[in-house]
């Protein structure tokens, strides 16, 4: 271990005593070996004053003194006013985008530095205080030579050796809690670092967040649903990023948005539409939806529009996986648990010995109370609690690649509440899953399943030759015992007859029932090689 990451510890302790947040925790109802951890603590044995500022300024301070991983968990704490009690949450809220900004002079530098020119040469005008600040960059507004106004999001210096450490601490916190706890193992701890790991780093790219923007804008683009404002490239950098200036007001602002008189209902429901969208459509979804990204447009408030701002995370998920959730949870919403535990075993989630009547119940223990109810009678703190007792009863294993859409998931659900505590999120997503599992099997998309598998077929018979005479020349060099001393050729084409008719039953099953197609692509090319090319 390095000696920066060892000292990093000790400034994070020194952070959490300064603020007393040892206090914070330690109000919390924790088990009694947990509680006992206070009187070995040394700074707790002498009498400390009173602190003179309330734990919600305490919290943010301590965490955006601590770095951009904690300041990030703060901006998901914010948005959860169901869970974090008032105080708590309001000033969590100002590290969404009013996180201490650095130096301009540095910024400035940066700035030239990365395009290789001065300010003045590519700005007609650039203000030098930044118009926000948030945990990895902040951002200056400025008009371009060509009269575009826009903002120019740069990187804080620094960052990378603190994101460093801190990572190699979650990594030690990750693998001991696997070593000694099988529910740690369950929840795969490491592999969800890893995942962060990327993330995090791929914030610090830029140029990557700008390719996520103009992946979101064509994804989105003409829709009344959600605006993407443009990418200037010509002025972007690993460092730095020149975007459209957009002009809105923020989600979390309920006063000015009741005050232009926007249909609510229609906000909330147009943003499930919005992620379900993204994650089902697309495979493509915006994963830091905090309330300093998100604004809402002012022409039309009786027909809101989303604008979605800081591409730096974004998730995506394969076709295993958008087939998986879309079919649990159209299951979920018929209220069909037997369907959802079956599909739990099938995908390897829990053991195949898992007993199917006994976690239908479990599941439909935990997810019937919810039902019918709008958003603000629900608890889903208490849900994910029962949920969670039911995954190490059955060994349910956490998936680390769904980790991030869990993320936003709560983001979303934390926003709804705030937007429009009456949402019905089931008969507002269900509709939509509806029609997206329709599509999935329609003609038209399983004729193209089907085109693009045979398009394939060249390709995988020309491998499969390869292989076979790779397999010839071995058997040349290696000669087996002959089993007979008759023309073989019959048995061959015979055998690549079986192939090839089998792999087109194959194909056309999986095609159905929308699952992966290559293993019957394979069987077809082989057979098409035995056939043809014996």
């Amino acid at each position: 271990m390095k000696l920066f990451t060892i000292c990093r510890l000790f400034r994070i302790q020194r952070i959490l005593i300064r603020y007393q947040l040892d206090d914070l925790l330690f109000a919390l109802p924790l088990p009694w070996f947990l509680l006992a951890v206070r009187f070995t603590l040394p700074w707790r044995w002498f009498p400390r004053k009173p602190p003179k500022l309330n734990r919600g300024i305490r919290l943010r301070l301590a965490l955006q003194s601590l770095g951009p991983i904690f300041i990030k968990f703060g901006q998901t704490l914010s948005t959860r006013c169901d869970l974090i009690p008032a105080d708590i949450t309001d000033e969590l809220m100002l590290l969404q985008d009013r996180v201490p900004p650095f130096d301009s002079r540095q910024s400035m530098k940066l700035i030239e530095e990365q395009l290789d020119k001065r300010i003045n040469d590519v700005f007609s005008r650039f203000d030098v205080k930044p118009l926000a600040s948030a945990s990895v960059a902040q951002v200056h507004t400025a008009q371009l030579k060509t009269g575009e106004e826009v903002v120019v999001k740069v990187i804080r210096p620094g960052l990378k050796s603190i994101i460093d450490q801190d990572l190699a601490w979650l990594f030690i916190i990750a693998r001991t809690a696997e070593r000694f706890s099988a529910n740690a193992r369950l929840l795969h701890l490491v592999d969800i670092i890893i995942d962060y790991e990327k993330t995090i780093y791929n914030e610090l790219d830029l140029l990557r967040e700008a390719a996520n923007a103009s992946q979101l804008k064509h994804n989105f683009e003409g829709s009344p649903l959600l605006y993407v404002p443009q990418v200037y490239w010509s002025w972007c950098r690993s460092k730095v990023l020149v975007m459209e200036r957009i002009y809105g007001i923020q989600i979390n602002d309920l006063t000015t948005l009741a005050e232009q008189r926007t249909n609510m209902k229609i906000l909330a429901e147009r943003g499930v539409e919005i992620f379900f969208t993204q994650v089902f459509r697309d495979s493509f979804f915006h994963a830091d939806m905090h309330p300093g990204n998100i604004f809402v447009n002012t022409a039309n408030p009786w027909s809101p529009q989303y604008i979605a701002i800081d591409y730096g995370i974004v998730g995506s998920l394969n076709t295993d996986d958008q087939d998986y959730l879309a079919r649990n949870m159209f299951a979920f919403f018929k209220r069909d648990y037997r369907r959802v535990a079956q599909l739990h075993i099938d995908s390897g989630w829990v053991p195949a010995e898992t007993k199917l009547n006994e976690f239908e119940t479990a599941i439909r223990t935990v997810c019937e109370p919810i039902f019918e109810k709008p958003l603000k009678d629900i608890s889903f703190y208490q849900v994910l609690i029962r949920l969670f007792q039911t995954a190490r009863r059955f060994n349910m294993e956490v998936q680390p690649q769904l980790v991030l859409l869990q993320k936003t998931l709560l983001n979303i659900e934390g926003l709804g509440r705030q937007l429009y505590p009456d949402l019905d999120l089931w008969n507002t997503a269900q509709p939509f899953l509806e029609r997206w599992i329709n599509e999935r099997v329609s003609p038209k998309n399983l004729l193209s399943n089907l085109h693009s598998q045979i398009e394939q077929l060249p390709y995988l018979a020309s491998m499969a030759r390869d292989l076979l005479e790779r397999m010839y020349q071995l058997q040349v060099k290696n000669p087996p015992v002959p089993w007979h001393k008759h023309n073989d050729d019959w048995f061959l084409r015979l055998l690549g007859a079986a192939h090839l008719i089998g792999g087109v039953i194959l194909i056309t099953s999986l095609s159905l029932n929308q699952l992966n197609c290559w293993p019957a692509s394979i069987m077809i090319a082989v057979g098409v090689y035995l056939i043809v090319y014996r």
